[in-house]
């Protein structure tokens, strides 16, 4: 048998050992080094040899009665050795220097005879090296040898982009992973160029795709957490010919004890590309309508509605109600809240109340009202899934436009400072039923903001929200997780996105902005192409589209057409009024309205052949409300 097979063998028996068993070898083996170490000390002071006389068997004597407790108090034992790095070297250093002072207390006060006070300074330092260079071959063994010969299968080549601290912790983590190996560090720093970090390379920005190419890296991670998102999207497109996986550590507090770990890496996704750079809120906007409040918001459970709560609760309310249809999206809410109160220290100071209750219930929306008089109300209840309301018509008009009508009225009738309707850019010029019915929804608040309202309404119309339930994101995802196709509806199809927590917070800071019958507009930004969306998170998980030019690739877009209802493009503007507002991102519209009298008597006849499920008449009565409604199937002919 070989000598390396050998090594390997009893490496593998190490490494099997009890976890007792290797603490009583490493605690053997740091008492006979702090022995050594003495001798070497006594050796390099008097420039010779010395063992076995009085004056070393004392301070041996001494250094190793300070040594055993020094080196517990500080838990040096309880670290897990073959994973040791340079904290585990600094509580080790700080260890011995501990030792030092002691030494050199014990050696000036009882000054025994024949011994240098000199060695009392000397024998930790050389102890410090010796224990040291254990913990640094022991890894080596255990770690880079042992664990790169049990991995069995390609190893994943790995360039990590950000030679700074976390690049560093990062490169630090992954020699415990046989399966992968850092081929470069890239960095946005010049001067770092050709210096190397930990002994690999580093190499400039510029240089990334052809190191990619030159060491068929196969994973890029993104190690600086202070990126803006444009930047990721700069690297990421940088990457996007040659099919690497990417990912990203996150930003700092989103850790959860600090350390950067291959565990805390996650995917780079489209959030990360084509959210915008977060602008900071206007703190007078965000805590105007909600500070030391009640709030109410309906539609709590959905993904705008959870996330209104969510910032909500980080304003300080008095009171919170969340009011929801469906019992565990209304479960799931309030557990979350009450998480980030726990987490803020604000349990018990915010009063969080969960309401299991119907919009189109007008009983119930009174005494919801009625029992907690509330300051501020969000509507986000509302059906908004386009091809699922154009197949039931009867059942998404009534919930949309006579929930929205009945909280409407209630809050007027309780008096409600402030209502925020959360609408849609569907609504504009629409297409499909929904979009129709969250016009005619705009067109009841602005007729219920007579003059002398004593509510303040309003309503804020933005585009798709990334992530939210019915986004094609999720559903993208995952078809590229089952190997495809992606389907697409349209090659043209655009779309606006914003994040989630961008959405939530212009919405809060736009109610703060209302005058009455606001029809406020959120800045989405450029419009995306849903099928560069698609090929962008083909990429980022780390595959090819299978194309004719590419009939090797992994995952195939497959366009279906248009859904029912569905356009190629959406807008935020009917006419052509806006108005700045002293928020950059916000704007306010200037739209014809329907004088309250004649909107509200024909919402009574809209009413009524709902209830009958006269299809036809509702449509009818729908263009009157709303005449640019101009939907792409005429083929509704049954009552749902």
């Amino acid at each position: 048998m070989s000598i390396e097979k050998k090594l390997i063998q009893s490496l593998q028996k190490i490494a099997r050992l009890g976890r007792a068993t290797k603490k009583a070898i490493v605690i053997s083996t740091d008492g006979l080094l702090c022995v050594f170490s003495v001798w070497v000390a006594f050796s390099l002071r008097l420039d010779t040899w010395i063992i076995g006389t009085t004056a070393d068997l004392y301070v041996v004597l001494a250094s190793l009665a300070l040594w055993a407790p020094v080196f517990y108090t500080k838990g040096v034992y309880n670290s897990i050795f073959r994973f040791s790095g340079s904290r585990t070297i600094i509580d080790i250093g700080k260890c011995c220097i501990a030792l030092a002072i002691l030494l050199t207390l014990v050696v000036t006060i009882y000054r025994p005879f024949g011994v240098p006070r000199t060695v009392a300074i000397i024998q930790p330092i050389l102890l410090f090296l010796f224990i040291s260079l254990t913990r640094i071959i022991a890894r080596y063994f255990l770690v880079d040898v042992l664990a790169s010969r049990d991995f069995i299968g390609d190893r994943k080549r790995v360039i990590i982009y950000g030679a700074g601290t976390t690049g560093k912790q990062l490169a630090s983590t992954i020699r415990n992973e046989p399966g992968m190996v850092v081929v470069a560090f890239v960095d946005d720093d010049w001067q770092l160029r050709g210096k190397t970090l930990d002994g690999i390379k580093i190499f400039a920005a510029d240089q990334l795709t052809d190191i990619a190419r030159r060491h068929e890296v196969t994973d890029v991670l993104l190690a600086m957490p202070k990126n803006t998102r444009a930047k990721n999207r700069e690297i990421v497109k940088k990457l996007q010919p040659l099919s690497v996986h990417v990912r990203t550590v996150p930003r700092m507090s989103e850790l959860v004890d600090g350390e950067v770990s291959t565990s805390s890496l996650r995917e780079i996704n489209v959030l990360d590309l084509l959210g915008r750079d977060p602008v900071l809120s206007n703190p007078m906007l965000m805590h105007r309508t909600i500070s030391e409040k009640t709030v109410v918001v309906t539609g709590a459970g959905g993904s705008i509605g959870g996330e209104l709560c969510r910032q909500i609760v980080a304003l300080n309310p008095r009171r919170i109600v969340l009011f929801e249809m469906t019992e565990y999206a209304l479960y799931a809410v309030e557990q979350d809240l009450l998480a980030i109160c726990r987490a803020n220290g604000t349990d018990g100071s915010i009063e969080i109340i969960p309401e299991l209750g119907n919009v189109t219930n007008r009983a119930q929306v009174a005494r919801m009202f009625a029992r907690h008089a509330p300051d501020t109300v969000f509507h986000a209840a509302a059906y908004k899934h386009v091809p699922l309301v154009e197949a039931n018509p009867i059942g998404g008009m009534y919930n949309n436009v006579f929930g929205t009508y009945f909280v409407a009225l209630e809050a007027l009738r309780a008096q409600v400072p402030n209502f925020m309707l959360i609408s849609t850019d569907k609504a504009v010029r629409p297409t499909n039923i929904m979009g129709a019915t969250k016009r005619v929804c705009e067109l009841i608040l602005q007729a219920l903001s007579e003059e002398g309202s004593p509510t303040l309404f309003s309503m804020v119309r933005f585009g798709n929200v990334l992530g939210s339930s019915g986004s094609v994101v999720p559903r993208f995802e995952k078809q590229i997780r089952e190997g495809g196709p992606v389907t697409l509806t349209h090659e043209n199809v655009t779309r606006y996105f914003m994040t989630i927590p961008e959405a939530a917070q212009l919405v809060i800071q736009a109610c703060a902005m209302a005058q009455g019958g606001d029809v406020f507009l959120l800045d989405m930004g450029e419009p995306v192409k849903i099928i560069d969306l698609a090929r962008a998170m083909i990429e980022l998980s780390g595959h090819s589209e299978r194309t004719a030019a590419n009939p090797d690739g992994d995952i195939e877009i497959a366009v279906v057409g248009l859904r029912a209802g569905e356009k190629l493009y959406e807008e935020l503007l009917i006419g052509d009024n806006s108005q700045a507002t002293e928020h950059s991102r916000i704007m306010r519209a200037v739209e014809r309205m329907i004088p309250k009298a004649i909107l509200f008597a024909r919402l009574v006849d809209f009413e009524s052949v709902l209830a009958e499920g006269n299809v036809v008449a509702a449509l009818d009565i729908l263009r009157e409300f709303v005449p640019e409604f101009s939907p792409m199937s005429e083929n509704v002919e049954t009552a749902h």
